[in-house]
């Protein structure tokens, strides 16, 4: 089963019609791969046959899940009587698949191999647009509240060069390694706490903002899991703070 675009998973954007797959979040991802896919097996086994259940490992996929049930039937149910079901200490959330599993279709003999060059440009182009698309409500929203024109402007062309495009990248930083905590670098004097704490709180997981005491332009922005401050550097990444001033974010070194 292909995966979803970076920042879109499956059960955004609607109503969405029943299938044979169901898409699973607000899963414990600190639970091993092949545990946890017998666990889903386990529980969801009880509704029908399952022709498969897929998990990524990969950062931004943690904590998701598919499971695809051999007839649209099994599915509904299992949607219906596992919604928010404690699993693993978490309760978790479930709505259909929008795209067909590889298991039905090639049962359907309709699966076609995909070219993951064409795939990964897919998913990069949609990111960019989501975040395109977020950087100008966030405009109109300054823009409502009597901000200055030029921020206005300068937020609504912040567009972060996440995936190493052809144009200048030298002021995005290297991410590092993996971290719940972010290091933001190169802030403008008047970045408080407070300021810092309204803009990252839009983020699920957000814990707090903490200033370096004697140490200018830099903050430390903790989240409850990786998963949650990897999305959240993804969103504000290049993000205008000022007309002079853009977001720097990276993994904060453990």
């Amino acid at each position: 089963m292909q995966a979803p675009p970076p920042g879109a998973p499956f059960h955004h954007g609607g109503m969405v019609p029943p299938s044979q797959t169901i898409y699973v979040n607000n899963i414990n991802d600190k639970v091993k791969k092949e545990d946890l896919k017998k666990a889903l097996y386990a529980i969801f086994g009880q509704f029908g046959p399952i022709l498969d259940v897929v998990v990524y490992k990969t950062l931004r996929l943690r904590g998701q899940a598919w499971v695809v049930f051999e007839d649209v039937s099994a599915a509904s149910t299992a949607l219906r009587t596992m919604q928010d079901y404690p699993f693993m200490d978490k309760p978790i959330r479930i709505q259909f698949a929008r795209q067909k599993s590889d298991a039905v279709a090639k049962r359907e003999g309709t699966w076609k191999p995909v070219d993951r060059r064409d795939e990964n440009k897919r998913k990069n182009e949609e990111f960019a647009r989501r975040i395109a698309e977020k950087r100008q409500r966030q405009a109109a929203a300054l823009a409502t509240a009597g901000a200055p024109q030029e921020q206005v402007q300068a937020v609504a062309a912040s567009v972060p060069q996440v995936f190493g495009s052809s144009g200048d990248s030298s002021d995005v930083p290297k991410a590092g390694t993996p971290n719940h905590i972010l290091f933001a670098q190169d802030l403008p004097d008047r970045a408080n706490q407070d300021a810092l704490g309204e803009l990252f709180k839009q983020y699920q997981g957000f814990r707090e903002v903490r200033l370096v005491p004697g140490k200018d332009g830099i903050a430390f922005i903790e989240f409850e899991t990786e998963v949650q401050a990897t999305d959240a550097m993804l969103g504000l990444q290049g993000f205008a703070l000022t007309p002079e001033h853009k977001l720097k974010l990276s993994y904060a070194k453990k």
